[in-house]
């Protein structure tokens, strides 16, 4: 069945229709820059524009940077501020005149991971990281989701926000060499690591492309695979979940 993904960033939103039953984009993805500041009425635009792109009217599913709950905001996360507390669902229904089921993005990434990619079979506790404007978590305990586990709001040794100290945006704003940020990132690892105990961890995001550089420099023993799906998980794991929620 062919759904339409939608993954909203912190630096893009990107689309694409996607079949569900073998997780493979029908097509190309199309890519709109996340508009500054990310006020629902710009953010609503851009997914009119990419709903009206495939000439879609069915379902969709999206991705979106923020706790979610029955389709509400409640967090900003990367994303304006303006975003808490609204109904993500229902707003951009409104606009493009389609049904949405609206989850966390980083849960809709682990979905299609845990479905096609890295983390199919796996059973315990698999953590899935995507790095990229923060630092996205999903967490599953023998196949099963475990909710908003946004991991990346924990402390770093600064005593901020842990992804503010070792996303992908950090390193290029802070022209951090690739040995640098690893140690980092290396950091949030096995603070996850000590809290969680999990069994083996995902990492995706556009940054994964390049694990070969830096995977000497991270020191846990939690078994590490790179996700399969790269940027693209979050745009297949939006789609699976299109209509999936009931209201």
């Amino acid at each position: 069945m062919i759904k339409l993904g939608i993954d909203v960033g912190g630096s893009g939103i990107k689309g694409a229709l996607v079949d569900t039953e073998t997780g493979q984009l029908t097509g190309g993805k199309v890519h709109i820059d996340t508009p500054s500041p990310a006020a629902p009425d710009r953010v609503c635009e851009a997914v009119v524009e990419l709903v009206t792109h495939f000439r879609w009217q069915g379902p969709v599913g999206c991705g979106f940077p923020t706790i979610m709950a029955d389709g509400r905001a409640k967090s900003y996360g990367n994303i304006d501020e303006r975003w808490l507390g609204v109904r993500v669902d229902a707003l951009f229904e409104e606009h493009t005149g389609v049904p949405f089921t609206v989850v966390n993005d980083a849960d809709a990434a682990g979905c299609a991971e845990m479905t096609f990619g890295s983390g199919r079979g796996k059973n315990g506790k698999v953590l899935m990281v995507t790095i990229g404007t923060g630092l996205g978590t999903a967490l599953y305990y023998d196949g099963q989701l475990i909710p908003n586990i946004e991991l990346g709001r924990i402390n770093s040794m600064k005593g901020e926000p842990i992804e503010f100290y070792a996303s992908s945006k950090v390193k290029k704003e802070e022209n951090l060499s690739i040995e640098d940020w690893a140690h980092r990132f290396d950091y949030f690892l096995n603070h996850v690591d000590r809290v969680f105990s999990p069994d083996h961890f995902i990492i995706g995001g556009g940054i994964s492309e390049n694990f070969e550089e830096f995977c000497e420099y991270l020191t846990g023993d939690v078994p590490i695979t790179v996700a399969q799906m790269r940027n693209s998980a979050g745009i297949v794991g939006a789609a699976l979940a299109a209509g999936s929620l009931q209201r």
